[in-house]
C-alpha cells in the first residue's frame, strides 16, 4: 500500500507541475518556462508530500491498531448476528433489566434479531457481560451498568423487568438485596413505565405458589408459602412485585403483564448456581456423585430457555393483563431426572442421597391452558434435545476453565449458607 502511495504521489507531482507551468505560460509571462516549472515543482511537491505523509501515517496506524485489536479480542471483527430491518413505526425501544443474565441475554438476542432497539440494564450481581458482548457496538444495542434499586431515566416503549437473583445460593446469600431488587427495583420500573407510557412485563416465578397443595398449579391458585423461611426473600419478593404491578395498573393506568416462570434451563446458566439441572450436569461431567436431596420423589417440569423467551415476547405483545404460567407441563421426578442426565452424559457417577432441604416443594407442574388458549404458546423443544445442548455448553465451559484459569474450590468450613435446592 505504501509503495503504491509513493508512486501515485510522484505521478501527481509531475502532472501538477505540467498543469501549473502551462497555466503560467498561457498568461504571456516573460520569464523562461523552466522558472515556472521549478516554481510549480516546489508548490505541488510540497502539497503532495504532505498528502503522502498523512497517507503513510494512516496506513501504519491501521496496521498497528488492527494488530492490537486482534490481540485484545479475536472476535472483534466478526459480524453481528443477522438482524431484521423494521420500519420506524414497527421498531420498538425496549429496556431489559437483568438483560445480561441467563434468561435476559437470550431475550436480548431475540429482540435484537427481530430488529428492535434494545437497552440492557444490569448490575452484574449474577449477570455477565460475556452473555451480551456479541452485540456491543451494534447501533441498536446499549449496555448500561445500573442497579434498578436506583431510579433510571430513559425513553422506552416496553420494559421487560427480569432483574433479580433467581437461584437459591444467590438469593439466600443476600436476602436483603433480593428483597430490595424485587420491591424497590420493581417500584422504580413501574414509575418509569408511568412517566414514559411504557408497557411493563414482570418476570415473576412459580415460587409464588410455594410448596403447592394444588396440582397442577393454575393462575387462580393463591399458593402455600412460608413467609419467614429461607426461600421467603425470593418467594415473597415476587408476590409483592406482582401486587405492586396491579396496584399501578388500577391506580395509575400502567399497562402490565405478569409471567409466572417455571423451571428453565439452557446455555449461559451459571454452572454453580445450585439448581438441579446445573448441579446434575456439572457433577456428571466431573465424575462426581449426583446429589439428590430426600428420596428424589419430588417433581419438577423443565422448559428450554428458547421456549420461555418466545412466551415472554408473545405475552408482552398480547392483551392479557392477568398472570400467565409459562412452563413445561411434562413432569419428572428428581431421581428420574438424575438418571436421565447421567445417561446423556455417559457418566459413571453414582447417585448420592442427602437429607431433604427445608421448604423444598414436593410437586411442581404448571397448568398452561391459559397460555395455550390465549397466546397460542406451548413448549416445543424436547427435554433431551435441550439437555444435550446444555451439556455441550457446560462441557465447553469446563474446557475453557481448564485451559485458561484455575478456580479453587471453597473450603468446606465456609460452606454454611444452606444446601442447594431442587429448583
Amino acid at each position: 500500500h505504501v509503495s503504491k502511495g509513493i508512486q501515485q504521489t510522484i505521478l501527481d507531482i509531475i502532472c501538477g507541475c505540467e498543469f501549473v507551468t502551462s497555466q503560467n505560460l498561457q498568461k504571456n509571462a516573460v520569464k523562461p518556462p523552466f522558472i515556472y516549472y521549478s516554481s510549480a515543482v516546489s508548490i505541488v511537491s510540497s502539497y503532495c508530500i504532505n498528502v503522502l505523509f498523512n497517507f503513510s501515517c494512516s496506513i501504519f496506524s491501521q496496521m498497528f491498531i488492527t494488530k492490537e485489536i486482534c490481540l485484545l479480542s479475536p472476535s472483534f471483527s466478526q459480524k453481528y448476528p443477522p438482524v431484521k430491518f423494521l420500519s420506524e413505526k414497527d421498531r420498538k425501544r425496549i429496556l431489559i433489566t437483568g438483560g445480561a443474565g441467563f434468561v435476559g441475554s437470550h431475550l436480548t438476542d431475540k429482540l435484537m434479531m427481530d430488529g428492535h432497539e434494545v437497552t440492557v440494564v444490569d448490575n452484574f450481581f449474577t449477570g455477565r457481560k460475556r452473555n451480551v458482548e456479541h452485540w456491543i457496538g451494534h447501533e441498536n444495542f446499549e449496555l448500561i451498568n445500573h442497579d434498578v434499586v436506583e431510579p433510571l431515566y430513559i425513553e422506552v416503549d416496553q420494559i421487560y423487568h427480569l432483574a433479580s437473583p433467581a437461584s437459591p445460593p444467590n438469593y439466600m446469600y443476600n436476602p436483603i438485596k433480593t428483597l430490595k431488587t424485587n420491591t424497590i427495583g420493581t417500584l422504580n420500573m413501574l414509575g418509569l413505565a408511568k412517566r414514559v407510557g411504557a408497557r411493563l412485563l414482570l418476570a415473576s416465578t412459580s415460587e409464588v405458589y410455594g410448596d403447592p397443595e394444588v396440582h397442577p398449579q393454575n393462575e387462580e391458585y393463591w399458593g402455600h408459602v412460608n413467609p419467614i423461611g429461607p426461600r421467603a426473600c425470593y418467594d415473597e419478593g415476587k408476590r409483592v412485585a406482582e401486587t405492586m404491578c396491579y396496584a399501578y395498573m388500577k391506580q395509575e393506568g400502567v399497562e402490565v403483564r405478569v409471567a409466572r416462570i417455571f423451571n428453565t434451563f439452557g446455555s449461559r446458566m451459571h454452572m454453580n448456581d445450585g439448581r438441579v439441572v446445573s448441579n446434575f450436569i456439572l457433577q456428571a461431567l466431573q465424575g462426581e456423585p449426583l446429589t439428590v436431596y430426600g428420596t428424589g420423589s419430588q417433581t419438577r417440569a423443565f422448559q428450554y430457555v428458547s421456549d420461555l423467551v418466545n412466551g415472554l415476547v408473545l405475552l408482552m405483545n398480547s392483551n392479557i393483563s392477568s398472570p400467565v404460567n409459562l412452563g413445561n407441563p411434562e413432569e419428572h421426578t428428581i431421581l428420574e431426572f438424575a438418571r436421565l442426565i447421567k445417561s446423556l452424559v455417559v457418566s459413571r457417577s453414582q447417585i448420592q442421597f442427602l437429607p431433604e432441604a427445608q421448604d423444598d416443594p414436593q410437586r411442581r407442574r404448571p397448568d398452561i391452558r391459559k397460555a395455550k388458549m390465549m397466546l397460542g404458546w406451548e413448549p416445543v423443544v424436547p427435554l433431551e434435545e435441550g439437555l444435550n445442548k446444555t451439556i455441550q455448553y457446560f462441557s465447553r465451559e469446563l474446557e475453557h476453565q481448564a485451559n485458561n484459569q484455575y478456580i479453587p474450590k471453597p473450603k468446606a468450613a465456609r460452606m454454611k449458607k444452606g444446601r442447594p435446592r431442587h429448583n
